[in-house]
């Protein structure tokens, strides 16, 4: 008789595993560690949300870059810059008019730190790299018309053919963003910046002006230069 309970038991419990395991996913049980299940891709465009919490994302790093995901490397690591080009203050906070110096500045540099000898090479990167990560804005040919803006989610893209740019302020709004537009070094690295820079102005503005290597390390400390002036005319 003992056995014979035991075995409808045995039984009973084995069938109802099976129906549980069959049964509707509507309600499944608990999963521990969800993101090894189903793993959430941040967009690195928009603030980073929890997704299986209502309440405000409290991973450092994000919050210490104000939720955005586009994060620079991390402190104490030093990532790879094979191009050998340093981009200076490229993930600072600035004020709006160290912004807007920075910008005035960069207007006046009209060559990359790039290597002139792989011009060629350079500029066929920077036309793989701005369809695929300016396209779907700027459009393929630099008219602002991309399929967000045919799209309707997004207008005000400007034509570059209408636009006074030089290759140092394409490489700068790319670095700091500008307007609408927000910085994609988390997405490009500073020689991609500038090979991106180099293919706008050869496409869409009729070729890259050259300049002496001298311009773009003279432009750069241009804030500061600029700063210093107006002190000085301050005191006068």
């Amino acid at each position: 008789m003992k056995n014979n309970i035991l075995k409808i038991g045995a039984v009973l419990g084995i069938t109802t595993v099976l129906l549980n395991s069959c049964g509707p996913k509507d309600n499944p049980p608990l999963v521990y560690f969800p993101d090894m299940y189903f793993p959430v891709a941040y967009d690195p465009l928009q603030k980073a949300e929890d997704a299986y919490s209502k309440h405000e994302n409290t991973i450092p790093s994000f919050v210490k870059n104000d939720g955005a995901t586009g994060l620079v490397s991390v402190d104490g690591t030093v990532s790879q810059n094979i191009d050998g080009v340093v981009d200076v203050n490229s993930s600072k906070m600035m004020k709006a008019d160290e912004y807007n110096a920075g910008y005035d500045a960069s207007k006046l540099i009209a060559s990359s730190p790039l290597n002139p000898a792989n011009q060629a090479k350079d500029i066929e990167r920077g036309k793989k790299l701005f369809n695929q990560v300016c396209a779907a804005c700027h459009g393929e040919a630099g008219d602002g018309q991309g399929s967000i803006v045919q799209g309707g989610a997004y207008a005000g893209v400007p034509n570059y053919k209408d636009r006074e740019v030089t290759i140092g302020s394409v490489h700068y709004v790319l670095s700091h963003g500008r307007n609408a537009m927000g910085s994609f070094a988390g997405q490009l690295n500073p020689g991609d910046r500038w090979r991106v820079a180099m293919y706008v102005m050869s496409a869409f503005k009729g070729g890259i002006n050259p300049a002496p290597a001298t311009t773009v390390a003279a432009t750069t400390t241009a804030p500061e230069a600029t700063t210093d002036a107006k002190d000085k005319t301050a005191t006068k």
